[in-house]
């Protein structure tokens, strides 16, 4: 796929730009130069085709990474097909940027100089100036006021080769998840707004009653449901999302850096140096790994300005991850904010590796307690796995690719109704289910209606009855007989009478 590059000082516009070609909001875009600080990479359709879009950070001498932000621009330039020079139309022509414009001309790539900020017809005038340039691909426009993009795009689409064009819809094949009659049946029927907005571990989910006490079989619940069968989307399981999450300076971006081989993000002692959330997608034994490296997370007091917002992107990212790795500093105590960043992993149930970082800067004789410490704090973390590393000598990071591929193999495990069921029956039989108030609790049978993370449906006479107790109890059994390492596995209580037609199943909804 061809690549373009969008070069330019900062608070010129490149963000802008970069998310009005994807057509959403992305890079973190606002008034405080040099917001964005990495090259962000993301795919867009530009006209009809196909082309990988890199938003580099602002070049400005002022800036303490100055240096090291135009070394990573000019790699972007050099490994682009197309370059974009942005300039602000409000400023006057800078010989830094003709320097600089002639540096990236040189390398023979298609080049056009972008003068953003030309808003209105009086504007048009200022254009005239950037001619001194000495290239007739100059495009005056306003990204803020969509004016004057479209030649810009034409021509952007014109250097692109027809190989690049999208396919059709009909070019494309998609795969069904195929299910049989029962399961379908069942993972439909789990699935209605009622049962999705309830929480799975905590208190009590209270449906509508059921009152019929007698036996029903498994053939006249198949047959009950079977009008309302829906299958639900898997998702593409040969990919996975992971996100790199963490509080300011615990080693995030190294690890990002070592994971990938390269200094893709950029390193400074300075804590806080990534601002924007950073995609990376990488392929690993037929899989494809997109890493997230995610803005550090400061105490509430200390967040000002851009990282507020830089903390919302974060938040959102975490809701379409499906993996979290969370970044431990081992060489300190733990933070009262280390828990509370792990709560969102929780909160979107993610599944999970901890990584503790800088482990070759730990006393040796505080090994055991620093993980029993990790153990102790993350509590509700404790189905993820933990591995140690040095992400500065790269030490152990190989592993982590064959940990998240296990882990992302254990997230979309599906069960078959028959051997959950066998699971759930032996439990039951070395637990009988606790009666409440003096009611004779049933569970009638147990499917598995979604993955990712896997979601089972109790199918009770009185859903109220199934204590968190007894439902932690079931949970360990699971995972006692099937390898759910670094998944939650989320549980629902449902009245067997619940017949709701389902609604299309949100990818995580915030229960």
């Amino acid at each position: 796929m061809k690549k373009l590059a969008i070069i330019g000082r900062p608070n010129v516009g490149k963000s802008s730009l970069f998310n009005r070609l994807l057509k959403q909001r992305d890079a973190i875009t606002s008034e405080q130069a040099g917001t964005t600080r990495d090259v962000k990479k993301r795919v867009a359709v530009v006209v009809d085709k196909e082309v990988e879009i890199l938003d580099t950070g602002g070049l400005d001498e002022g800036c303490e990474l100055y240096d090291r932000i135009k070394e990573k621009s000019l790699k972007a330039a050099h490994e682009a097909d197309i370059i974009l020079f942005m300039v602000d139309g409000k400023s006057l022509p800078e010989e830094d940027d003709k320097k600089l414009f002639y540096e990236l001309e040189s390398m023979g790539k298609a080049i056009a100089l972008v003068v953003n900020k030309i808003d209105n017809d009086k504007m048009q005038e200022k254009l005239w100036e950037y001619y001194e340039f000495g290239t007739d691909r100059i495009f005056g426009i306003s990204v803020a006021h969509n004016r004057s993009l479209l030649p810009l795009l034409n021509w952007i689409a014109s250097e692109l080769p027809e190989s690049s064009i999208v396919k059709t819809e009909n070019d494309v094949v998609v795969a069904e998840d195929e299910l049989d009659g029962f399961d379908a049946a069942m993972r439909a029927s789990a699935e209605d707004d009622e049962f999705e907005d309830e929480d799975e571990d905590d208190g009590f989910f209270i449906p509508e009653e059921d009152d019929e006490e007698e036996e029903t079989s498994i053939e006249a619940l198949e047959e009950a449901y079977r009008g309302i069968v829906k299958e639900y989307e898997a998702g593409d399981v040969n990919q996975m999302k992971v996100a790199i999450i963490g509080r300011v300076n615990v080693g995030k971006s190294s690890l990002l850096n070592a994971l990938l081989g390269e200094d893709r993000s950029v390193v400074s002692s300075v804590a806080g140096t990534t601002i924007d959330p950073i995609d990376e997608t990488v392929e690993y034994n037929d899989k494809k790994i997109t890493f997230i490296d995610t803005a550090g997370i400061r105490k509430r007091g200390k967040i000002l300005g851009i990282e507020k917002y830089a903390l919302m992107r974060t938040e959102e990212m975490l809701e379409t991850a499906d993996i979290a790795l969370l970044v431990l500093d081992a060489s300190q105590p733990f933070m009262d904010l280390d828990e509370k960043i792990a709560g969102f992993v929780d909160k979107n149930r993610l599944a999970c590796l901890i990584v503790l970082n800088k482990w070759d800067m730990a006393p040796r004789e505080d090994y055991d307690k620093i993980i029993a410490e990790v153990r102790d704090r993350f509590k509700f973390l404790s189905y993820a796995p933990i591995i140690t590393i040095s992400a500065q000598s790269k030490q152990r990071v190989h592993k982590i690719f064959e940990m998240l591929l296990k882990i992302n193999e254990n997230y979309s495990q599906r069960i078959s109704t028959g051997k959950l069921n066998e699971v759930i029956q032996a439990a039951m039989r070395k637990h009988i289910l606790p009666s409440i108030n003096g009611m004779n609790i049933r569970l009638y049978f147990a499917t598995q209606y979604d993955i990712r993370p896997p979601r089972i449906a109790l199918i009770m006479n009185k859903p109220q009855g199934l204590h968190f107790s007894y439902r932690r109890y079931l949970t360990n059994q699971l995972r006692e007989q099937f390898d759910f390492e670094g998944t939650p596995v989320l549980f629902k209580a449902k009245a067997k009478n619940q017949k709701k037609k389902p609604q299309p199943h949100k990818k995580r909804s915030m229960w």
